[in-house]
């Protein structure tokens, strides 16, 4: 495997999480056949989480229908939270049973998991038992690995030492943050765990980490080619001899191959490669695009670019062209009173007004994430529909959802109603919530509770931004339904209900959430229905004058080089876009899943709107308050269905 400049780790870099999946599931699997072969047992560390996820299936795939056995296989998990009984939902033994244990032949005294149930003072007994169990099975043939925003690998802090072994460790802030969403909330995240030390670890003879998506790209090139030091544990792999990490496109995006490869010798200057270093070179430099010369050009490394494009002046131009031609202020293109000589390409500026459907994930993505382009559409004059792709209920405070009870009681108790059952369900309601437990599932009426109230919210932000209330729909999509954190896989039935609706409405335009580092993945989930059901829809008449343009939201942002819409908000737009969000009660003040980031939803998107536009204008380009930007997709590329 060659070893890039600046990499201090081999990498793998693949299109789709899944082919990494797939790949890390297939070495494994190789391992654990070649072993048998040997008649040796095979000795395998193993992993909770998102990331190993479609390892597991594979291999149960690989199990079920070509004969792997794991009769010979030997695991020993890397961490579990203190306390956790071993059947909450949470726990790592639960995890590893319902996507693996339970679905192949393992022998149940073959596998090792840390037990957070026993008593305290049994832990560090419990951990050296661990350990020697470790030994006595011949040491770990392969440690897999997934990685947090703070570099932990295992539950290993910042500050682990290079040789700890297994043992009790108090979480911090970010891993408590970071497990919020699993727990209903970070106050329900044990302050404790225990973890295979950062020693244990790097004695596996093999070591495969998995990062997956956006939200992994910084921690992925801060491990692969920052310094080895201890306030990042990820980059212990470094000093290791036979260590790997798999990565998707999105978590390889920060290196420096993919980010900056210029830098690190001859490259292919396509367009968007292009558009990247000049970019690069504007701000880096703090001259706007059209001040760039070539001595800037040849001080930072483009001498290749000037030679196989000619000067800084035309490259400029052409970069500040195309930059300049995303800007619109009209995303569903324009009437013809209001077209003019010069006007840019439009988006079929022949159709006009338009069908438009804009697909929100949950119930407030599409007015944070795209609130002013979705104000901008309606008093345009097109014929705009929302689409809510899941209810959102898991994302309710109790308390919010006993408020809303008690009201529905004393206001039938007031205006003297008496609908059957009334007394009963206020009954369930308040007994369930006052007695529930950390982490539990919500029962079937209170999940409808919360479903109604994010609901009427939805309601309120979408009126704000003048959509007809006729023009709202609520697909309740049923891989959502599950009433936990973890969702269901796409059915038939999930793309079934997003395709009849497109058929319906026949859009010429479809807006959906390009943003895949929610913390739950259901932005991605939701893609990927849209997408299968536009596969699906391809050969209709209405479809081939459709375009799909993806919006991002909270948790990231198109970079310039990408955007081939930008909308610019003027600063009413930019308020009447604050107020829609505020309609949305139960997500202000303090969100039940924040993500990393501490603000509130409406602080993050201001500011991020807020500075797509200082990047344009800093780059030369007119200067506005806001903007909103948008990709469009290619029809093939973007998400794995």
């Amino acid at each position: 495997m060659t070893i890039h400049a600046q990499e201090r780790i081999p990498c793998r870099i693949y299109d789709r999480a899944s082919d990494a999946s797939v790949a890390a599931a297939q070495e494994i699997a190789d391992l654990i056949r070649q072993r048998s072969e040997q008649g040796r047992q095979c000795v395998i560390g193993l992993v909770s989480g998102s990331s190993p996820v479609n390892v597991y299936n594979e291999l149960v795939r690989l199990h079920q229908e070509e004969s792997l056995s794991f009769a010979n296989v030997v695991t020993f998990n890397l961490d579990e939270f203190f306390p956790m009984q071993p059947n909450e939902l949470q726990s790592v033994s639960r995890f590893m049973r319902e996507h693996l244990f339970d679905h192949v032949d393992i022998p149940a005294e073959q596998i090792h998991l840390l037990d957070g149930a026993l008593p305290r003072e049994d832990a560090a007994a419990h951990c050296l038992d661990f350990e020697q169990a470790i030994r006595d099975a011949g040491g770990l043939d392969l440690q897999l690995l997934g990685i947090n925003r703070a570099g932990h690998i295992g539950l290993n802090e910042p500050g682990s030492d290079r040789g700890s072994r297994t043992r009790m460790i108090t979480l911090d802030q970010v891993t408590r943050t970071d497990a919020a969403s699993d727990f209903f909330g970070a106050e329900n995240v044990p302050r404790h765990a225990l973890t295979m030390g950062v020693g244990t670890i790097l004695e596996a003879r093999r070591i495969v980490l998995l990062a997956f998506g956006e939200g992994k790209a910084s921690i992925v090139s801060r491990t692969v080619e920052g310094f080895s030091n201890a306030s990042v544990p990820s980059t212990f792999l470094q000093d290791h001899p036979d260590a790997m990490i798999l990565l998707d496109e999105a978590a390889a995006s920060g290196l420096t191959r993919i980010q900056s490869p210029w830098r690190l010798g001859e490259v292919t200057w396509d367009a968007e490669t292009i558009r990247r270093a000049v970019i690069d070179l504007s701000e880096g430099t703090g001259k706007a695009i059209l001040k760039l010369t070539d001595t800037d050009y040849n001080e930072h490394g483009l001498q290749d670019l000037l030679a196989a494009h000619g000067s800084a002046y035309d490259i400029n131009l052409r970069v500040f062209r195309h930059l300049q031609s995303t800007i619109t202020g009209w995303p569903g293109g324009k009437p013809d009173h209001a077209k003019q000589v010069g006007d840019r390409p439009g988006n079929r500026d022949d159709i006009f007004p338009k069908r438009i459907i804009l697909f929100s994930p949950h119930p407030d993505d599409d007015v944070i994430s795209m609130g002013g382009t979705l104000i901008r559409l309606v008093d345009q004059g097109h014929e705009v529909h929302v689409a809510y792709q899941t209810s959102g209920n898991i994302a309710v405070f109790d308390e919010d959802a006993l408020r809303y009870a008690e009201f529905v009681e004393d206001f039938c108790k007031r205006f003297k109603l008496s609908p059957a059952g009334l007394d009963e369900l206020g009954d369930h309601v308040d007994a369930f919530l006052r007695n529930k437990k950390a982490g539990q599932i919500d029962s079937e009426p209170v999940q409808d509770i919360k479903g109604l109230i994010r609901r009427s919210e939805a309601r309120e932000g979408a009126r704000c931004c003048g959509v007809a209330d006729d023009r709202m729909h609520f697909l309740d999509l049923p891989f959502y339904q599950t009433g936990r954190v973890k969702k269901d896989p796409i059915s038939d039935a999930d793309v079934e209900i997003t395709m009849n609706l497109l058929r319906e409405i026949e859009p010429h335009q479809i807006y959906a959430a390009g943003d895949l580092s929610d913390p739950h993945g259901t932005h991605r989930t939701c893609l990927s229905v849209i997408l299968q059901s536009c596969l699906r829809c391809q050969d209709d008449p209405w479809y081939s004058s459709s375009a799909v343009w993806f919006y991002r939201g909270a948790w990231q942002e198109w970079a310039p080089h990408q955007i081939e819409m930008a909308v610019p908000l003027s600063p009413a737009e930019v308020q009447r876009k604050r107020v829609a969000i505020f309609k949305h009660e139960s997500q202000k003040d303090r969100a039940l899943f924040p993500g990393s980031d501490a603000r509130e939803f409406w602080q993050r998107a201001e500011a991020r709107n807020a500075e797509t536009a200082r990047r344009y204008d800093a780059l030369g380009l007119a200067e506005y308050a806001a903007i909103e930007g948008f990709v469009r997709w290619d029809g093939k590329t973007g998400i794995e269905l």
